[in-house]
């Protein structure tokens, strides 16, 4: 296996595997359904939640924000944040969940999912994750309006330089899957090019093994043949023991420039073997006939 992995093909196989691989991961095959909803859109709410999305979607425009309402009384918001960090990656993002179906406030968790975080940036993302949910809880049964204050909060960063301004470029993941198909459509065909390949191989071997049975057929009936016309020239021969008539020397002359060929196809010497064959047995019954009328 480990040979066959090094040869340029096996290589080639594996390079396509791991592009497919990788184009796949992230273009969001295996993304949640938070992850997979937010890749494209700028808010995701939650079975349970009464927001219009495409109303809130006009609110938050082609800022640079993710806003997640997660079911009312969800505990772990912390792990809605890890689960965009791929397809939100470029963005603020705050998730809210309402304290229980009747609760006067959210729950709120902000990630600033933005470049050198971790880094240079490290003091302005704490600022924005800070910032952005400041107010929201005078809306707890308004999440459209909660929204409205929230994009007011992002427009107040971007102001201060704490949020670089721009807008969210949404990268659709259909290119990558373009990648995976396209990589994994050359392993499909490099398997079907082999096995059609070998299959035409195999063919080619059997027609060989077929024409090479039919000439050693062809061959031992030729050898067949001329040894019945050199017993038969033989007998001719006992016919003439002085000098032999023309026709006779003719026949013979024709038998040795074919015997002097006898390496060409057997199939092109069979025909010419058995013509003489057929001269000699007309020369054989010429003399029977001329010895019976001859007087006693």
């Amino acid at each position: 296996m480990v040979k066959r992995l090094t040869t340029p093909f096996g290589l080639a196989v594996l390079g396509c595997l791991l592009l497919a691989g990788w184009a796949t991961w992230t273009g969001g095959a295996f993304d949640g359904p938070i992850a997979r909803d937010v890749r494209g859109s700028s808010v995701y709410a939650a079975p349970g939640v009464d927001l219009d999305e495409a109303a809130a979607e006009r609110v938050l425009g082609n800022r640079r924000l993710v806003v997640v309402f997660l079911e009312p009384g969800a505990e772990d918001l912390r792990s809605a944040c890890r689960a965009v960090d791929g397809a939100a990656e470029g963005t603020v993002v705050l998730v809210l969940s309402r304290e229980g179906v009747d609760g006067d406030d959210y729950d709120r968790y902000g990630c600033a999912l933005l470049p050198g975080r971790d880094d240079e940036n490290f003091g302005k993302a704490v600022v924005a994750e800070m910032t952005i949910a400041r107010g929201v809880d005078q809306f707890p049964d308004r999440p459209l309006e909660a929204l409205k204050v929230v994009a007011v909060n992002y427009d107040l960063l971007v102001r201060a330089g704490t949020v670089p301004d721009g807008a969210r470029v949404v990268s659709p993941s259909l290119p990558r899957y373009l990648i995976a198909g396209a990589a994994l459509a050359g392993v499909v065909v490099g398997a079907a090019g082999l096995y059609f390949g070998a299959r035409r191989a195999g063919t080619a071997v059997a027609d060989l093994g077929a024409r090479r049975a039919t000439d050693t057929d062809t061959r031992a009936t030729l050898n067949a043949a001329s040894a019945v016309l050199a017993q038969q020239i033989v007998a001719l021969d006992r016919d003439h023991p002085g000098r032999a008539p023309d026709e006779h020397r003719h026949l013979v002359a024709d038998y040795a420039r074919l015997m002097a060929s006898a390496e060409q196809d057997p199939a092109t010497l069979l025909p010419q073997v058995e013509r003489l064959s057929r001269r000699c047995a007309r020369l054989a019954d010429a003399r029977r006939e001329a010895r019976a009328a001859k007087p006693l």
